[in-house]
């Protein structure tokens, strides 16, 4: 990794980013994510994936051995021969031309047993297929990788969606309440003659709409929660979190994210999916391999051995017949015509090579994108919050003022209303900004692949305590 990104990946990480985050009760966000990897099913479907990995190899290693087949069958059998014009000649009896030799067996038992043991020796299709078998299993251990640390994120993003979704019925709840009190002041000053009857209207209303905001929050908080907790397995009891301190700060010291061009080249190098679409290519290439004009020729040294025997009856009276065979040799295999077979395999394997390739430079321009995206959001994120921060003290002032003023007749309910939303919208903003703070760089570290635990468990050591 590059020392401006590494530099990045030790200073953020060390910011206060989640001063305002929700710290769980009973489970940390790397404990949530150790139960997700125990318990989420779409991982359980890439585990299985990649059990598949190390018979690949197996396979690719066993192609250049041996190959060792035994075949034997009985049955009934008949066989008959005519030989006509024949030359025979034995010791003592001289030599005799024109002979004929007739055997018969009808129906007779019949047996045959052979051994062939094949070593290949020169042969291109298998060594592709090796090729293929061994590219697949690297292709199968990155998707793995690839999906562990999408696991990370997707359990990181589920966790912080948790996270604001309690935040958000945090603050309706706290709006809520402030709305409730202003309601009980505006009519107690109506009865008094202080304030118009429209006061009394305006924070009702606003007072209903709070309250159906916050039933709506409380419905999104428990889809999440179970969301989550059928992730991982947890009970939702323990995916509880605390609520946040509102006047936290984030520490921008040393956070030196880096040139962009460096965090690119990372990606371009690193990601993982880059990667395994590469991979797929190369299998591709040897697929178009296997059916080549020079891969046509194969020579295996072929050792077999065997044995035939027929007995029975025929027409000639009681007959046998046997016959053994052995042989060493190599066995030289062209093929000459498959009818353009092997030619139009070759294309199609081709052109999915092509296919593979245009998808990789796809992948690229896809994750230089996203590294974009996720820069630009670092870039710009931490200011972003401080401006939030500086944003949300300076409406829980003009809150205050405007109680004040409503105090002392210079403000209006519907002011004090407005000031009281202002405070929970920008609260609400606030802990949305320093989440998207947080899973940016995480994205960002997933898109160089260096994604890991020990970026989740530097998360979880930013988050400070709950609010008093």
């Amino acid at each position: 990794m590059n020392p401006a990104a590494m530099s990045w990946a030790k200073g953020a990480f060390g910011l206060s980013l989640l001063a305002v985050m929700h710290c769980a009760a009973t489970a940390g966000l790397v404990d949530v994510w150790r139960a997700a990897v125990q318990n989420d099913k779409e991982y359980a479907v890439d585990r299985a994936d990649q059990a598949t990995a190390a018979p690949r190899r197996d396979q690719a290693s066993s192609l250049w051995r041996p190959s060792v087949g035994l075949t034997a069958s009985a049955g009934v059998g008949t066989h008959e021969t005519q030989t006509r014009g024949a030359q025979f000649s034995a010791p003592g009896l001289g030599q005799s031309t024109g002979v004929g030799f007739d055997t018969s067996v009808a129906n007779g038992s019949a047996g045959r047993w052979a051994i062939v043991a094949t070593q290949p020796l020169y042969n291109p299709v298998r060594r592709a297929q090796q090729s293929q078998l061994n590219l697949s299993a690297d292709l199968t251990d990155l998707q793995w990788q690839a999906a562990g640390q999408a696991l990370m994120l997707r359990t990181a993003q589920r966790y912080f969606d948790l996270v604001i979704a309690e935040e958000t019925v945090g603050v309706l709840r706290q709006q809520l309440d402030a709305v409730q009190h202003a309601s009980m002041e505006a009519q107690d000053r109506f009865k008094l003659g202080s304030v118009p009857v429209t006061d009394t209207h305006e924070a009702r209303a606003r007072m209903a709409g709070v309250r159906a905001q916050l039933l709506a929050a409380e419905s999104v908080l428990q889809i999440q929660r179970s969301l989550l907790a059928d992730s991982t397995g947890l009970a939702q009891a323990e995916l509880a979190t605390n609520q946040p301190d509102p006047s936290g700060r984030v520490d921008t010291a040393g956070a030196v994210l880096g040139p962009l061009e460096p965090w690119l080249n990372e990606a371009q190098a690193g990601n993982p999916t880059i990667r395994a679409q590469v991979l797929a290519t190369e299998v591709a290439r040897q697929d178009a391999a296997k059916y080549s004009r020079q891969s046509s020729p194969t020579v295996d040294l072929v050792v077999q051995a065997g044995h035939d025997r027929l007995s029975g009856s025929g027409d000639y009276g009681s007959a046998s017949n046997a016959g053994t065979n052995r042989m060493i040799g190599v066995q030289l295999s062209i093929p000459l015509f498959t009818g353009g077979y092997r030619d139009a395999m070759e294309t199609e394997a081709l052109r999915t090579a092509d296919k593979a390739q245009a998808e990789v430079e796809r992948t690229r321009q896809q994750v230089a994108q996203q590294v974009r995206a996720a820069w630009l959001g670092l870039s710009v994120g931490v200011e972003r919050v401080q401006s939030l921060e500086e944003a949300l003290t300076a409406s829980m002032a003009r809150r205050d003022a405007t109680r004040t003023g409503l105090e002392v007749g210079q403000r209006t309910t519907l002011d004090l209303l407005n000031a009281e939303a202002d405070v929970a919208s920008t609260r609400l903003a606030l802990a949305q900004a320093r989440v998207g703070l947080v899973l940016d760089r995480l994205r960002l570290a997933a898109l160089a692949g260096h994604l890991d635990e020990d970026a989740l468990r530097a998360v979880d050591g930013e988050r400070v305590g709950s609010r008093p």
